[in-house]
C-alpha cells in the first residue's frame, strides 16, 4: 500500500491561470530588457523607447518564469514555506517579475 497522494489533473481554469501568470511575467521581463520608455504600450513603440544598451537575456527569462509559476502553484497548493536562489547574471528580468 502506498502513502502518495493521489493526484489529479489541473483544472482548464487552473491552466489558464497558469498561462496568465507566465505570459505577465514574461511580458514584464521582456519590458525590463528592452525597454526605457511606454511598457504599457499606450502607443506605438518608436526607437526612443528602446535601450541603447540590453542588460539580461531573453533566452534565459520564459525558463525561470515557467519555473517560478510553477513553484508559486505548488507552494499555495500545500502552503509551503520555500526560499528560491538564482544566481547573478542574465535572468535578473525574470527573477524581478516574479
Amino acid at each position: 500500500m502506498s502513502d502518495t497522494p493521489v493526484r489529479s489533473a489541473l483544472t482548464d481554469d487552473e491552466l489558464a491561470a497558469l498561462d496568465a501568470h507566465w505570459r505577465a511575467a514574461n511580458y514584464l521581463a521582456v519590458g525590463q530588457i528592452y525597454l526605457m520608455a511606454n511598457p504599457l504600450l499606450a502607443r506605438p513603440l518608436v526607437p526612443e523607447d528602446i535601450k541603447p544598451r540590453l542588460l539580461g537575456h531573453w533566452g534565459t527569462s520564459p525558463g525561470l518564469n515557467l519555473v517560478h509559476t510553477h513553484l508559486n502553484r505548488v507552494i499555495k497548493a500545500r502552503d509551503l514555506s520555500a526560499l528560491c536562489v538564482w544566481g547573478p547574471g542574465h535572468g535578473g528580468p525574470a527573477v524581478l517579475a516574479n
